[in-house]
């Protein structure tokens, strides 16, 4: 490794501190330290040397770590790296200059070029993909990828570098941050560094498969650099991470990640002793972690962005982006639930939703002596891989509920669905008048997102986040259901969780629940009970499609209309309504997917596992179809889900079961048949007049429009 590579010049430390003097005593000491501090980081630029100051450290012959080699914990555990790998499972990050391989470089400098090429663009497909992923696609990025000259350090692309023949003297590469004011980039303005170094895949099977103490020494001269760098500077957001940074360790096919942290005020600032000074400051005062050595590029050059040598690296850009530019929009945790949705997806391409044996969608693979089949056997010899239960209560008991500022109690009154989870119907303990639904979601296991009760937190978590998305956009229609509180389970006898959002290890602790308004019946009951009528569909596809229309307004859609998501209102009135429930399956954004179901979903949901404008108005089509007597096929996959569609589309069997009931219905359903599929928008309103009109026409009743 050349020494050049590992020399930073004076220039390093451009993030100069205060230049005008201040006549207070606290700025005369803030300008004194700042000068000290460049005056120390113009005499830190070699690398060996620091690397020599800390060889007998590294070795273990040294009294500061007791005469043993120093033991560096991993930045990141295997839960996180797995719960970062769910939370990016539907990104897609694009290397397009392939890493070379070294065994087929054709020459040395075609191969080091191509190589600090292949690097940058990693790391911009990198930092684009968290970007858009964490932050959204419609912010603009702020950050930029560019080389660093050992001499004269300046920042410029590889490209540049390469053209003038100065490759020799790049010494790493870095993730800035954008600056108008300095667009050549600054050493302040360092996110995460990366150093590319050959050989470094020769420690990955080493059993600590940490690098060398040359390796690492360089890391953290590199490390101390930027910071030294990031606390002269003048912005506020660069001086409160003046205490982190990471380091990248590549080379053309393995990769590691190098944490270092620490309080600079515990530097001492010796002038004449510089390499010393900083190694003291390493032993004693910085907290070093050190990742594994592993593949980040296989033989074609392609990173395995889905490998741990990769998710290391991409966590380390990401941790770095949000010290730098804050919390993103999309949180970690909530795009790695997304995981269980996937999965869902999957289990429903693959026919396993719905079977009522073994509903993990676990089977145990037996292989007798006599045949090689593998075959499934009986839920009693299923693996047994089961959530916490859910949380049942009888009719009549009193759940206690929680929030940050409240508790509040409710008489369960009576369960509404026999479905899993059940759904109840609830009166507040200080309310008697009133009545509301309650839904109960699963404690919280230590459980695999997979093996989670996602039909729960779909009902509970997700909808009061979608309920509550509603209320902040102005939502207000009688035809949507309204929160009314939303918390967790007090359970009897003491509690000692950890936090808030912790559990003390009893059953019912932490298991959420969500209190919504109005109650009704499900149209699934009514029809088993005989109670829902023809007339009755006019009504239930105006106030449903009120309900669409009022949601649509706010970019969402319902994504989950079946008849056990529509519930009729009476609440003693000579003119019941219907309210559209179930709304935790609601799409909010175009990453979103939608819950499949073979009878209700639309077409394009099936075939694109997304929804079109129409995809809600298609499902309640169906939905009206199957309450007006529509005869319901036995449908056990996707294929024939959507010949049955094409089918009765094209004969016309869905149009005409409608039109027996309202000529209105059935010009709805031609109107839904002509812009599925399209990018076309529901034109609501025009449809919801003609349902008014013929409702009042036909039946005398009037509909309240104040919604």
């Amino acid at each position: 490794m050349e020494s050049q590579r590992g020399q930073s010049p004076d220039r390093g430390s451009d993030a100069s501190g205060p230049k005008q003097s201040s006549v207070s005593s606290h700025g005369r000491q803030r300008n004194s330290s700042s000068s000290i501090c460049k005056d120390f980081l113009r005499k830190f630029v070699d690398n060996e040397l620091l690397t020599s100051s800390l060889e007998d450290w590294f070795s273990g012959h040294s009294e500061d770590c007791g005469f043993k080699k120093p033991a560096f914990d991993v930045p990141f555990d295997l839960s996180e790296l797995q719960n970062f790998d769910y939370a990016i499972e539907g990104v897609t990050f694009q290397q397009l200059v392939r890493m070379p391989n070294a065994l087929h470089a054709s020459t040395s400098d075609i191969f080091e070029a191509t190589a600090h090429l292949a690097l940058e663009d990693f790391l911009h497909a990198s930092i684009k993909g968290l970007w858009e992923t964490f932050w959204g696609p419609d912010e603009s990025m702020p950050f930029s990828v560019a080389c660093i000259h050992s001499t004269s350090s300046k920042f410029y692309p590889a490209e540049k570098a390469i053209s003038s023949g100065r490759l020799d003297g790049v010494c790493a590469t870095a993730v800035l941050l954008k600056s108008l004011k300095h667009s050549q980039g600054r050493w302040d303005h360092i996110v995460v560094l990366a150093l590319l170094r050959p050989d470094i895949g020769m420690f990955s099977g080493q059993n600590d498969q940490q690098p060398s103490p040359a390796v690492l020494g360089e890391a953290l001269f590199f490390a101390l650099r930027v910071l030294l760098s990031r606390s002269l500077s003048r912005s506020s957001t660069v001086l409160q991470n003046s205490d982190c940074v990471y380091v990248l360790l590549v080379d053309s096919q393995f990769g590691g990640v190098v944490n270092v942290q620490g309080d600079l005020n515990k530097l001492d600032f010796d002038l004449n002793n510089v390499y010393d000074s900083a190694a003291e400051w390493i032993k004693k005062h910085a907290q070093i972690t050190v990742s594994s050595i592993d593949r980040v590029w296989n033989k074609l050059g392609n990173a395995n962005w889905g490998d741990i040598g990769t998710l290391q690296v991409l966590l380390a850009i990401f941790h770095s982006m949000i010290r730098f530019c804050g919390a993103p929009k999309y949180s970690l945790d909530e795009l790695a639930t997304e995981h269980s949705s996937r999965l869902q997806s999957r289990r429903s391409e693959r026919h396993l939703v719905g079977r009522q044996a073994n509903t993990n969608g676990l089977f145990r693979f037996q292989q007798q002596s006599h045949s090689p089949e593998i075959v499934e056997v009986q839920e009693e010899g299923a693996v047994n891989v089961k959530p916490k239960e859910i949380l049942k209560l009888e009719v009549g008991s009193v759940v206690l509920m929680e929030d940050a500022d409240w508790q509040k109690g409710f008489q369960i009154n009576d369960i509404l669905t026999d479905s899993e989870p059940p759904i109840y119907s609830a009166t507040p303990v200080e309310e008697p008048t009133k009545t509301h639904l309650l839904y109960v979601g699963s404690s919280p296991s230590h459980l695999e997102p997979a093996w989670e009760d996602m039909n729960s937190w779909y009902q509970v978590q997700r909808q009061t986040k979608v309920l509550t998305l509603m209320k902040q956009r102005g939502i207000s229609s009688r035809y949507v259901p309204q929160m009314v509180a939303s918390g967790r389970v007090v359970h009897p006898g003491p509690c000692n969780k950890p936090n808030s959002s912790g559990s003390c290890g009893h059953p019912w602790c932490s298991t959420p629940i969500l209190v919504t308004s109005p109650v009704g019946e499900t149209i699934s009951n009514l029809i088993r009970n005989g109670l829902f009528g023809v007339e009755d569909a006019l009504r239930c596809c105006h106030d449903c499609l009120s309900a669409l229309a009022a949601a649509s307004s706010a970019g969402i859609r319902h994504g989950d209309i079946r008849p056990e998501n529509v519930i009729r209102v009476s609440n003693g009135s000579r003119h019941p309504y219907f309210v559209l429930i179930g709304w935790g399956h609601a799409i909010l954004e175009d990453r979103d997917r939608p819950l499949m179901n073979l009878f209700f979903s639309s077409t394009f949901a099936l075939q694109e596992g997304k929804l079109c404008a129409a995809s809600d108005a298609e499902s309640l089509i169906y939905l009206l179809f199957f309450c007006c007597g529509g005869v319901c096929p036995e449908l056990d996959s996707v294929e024939g889900a959507l010949q049955w569609r094409e089918t009765s589309w094209s004969k016309r069997v869905i149009q005409q079961k409608l039109g027996d009931v309202s000529a209105v219905l059935k010009a709805f359903a031609d109107y839904v048949d002509s812009i599925c599929g399209t990018p076309y928008p529901m034109d609501y309103e025009i449809w919801l007049r003609r349902l008014r009109r013929t409702i009042n026409e036909d039946h005398g009743k009037e509909i309240d429009t104040s919604s």
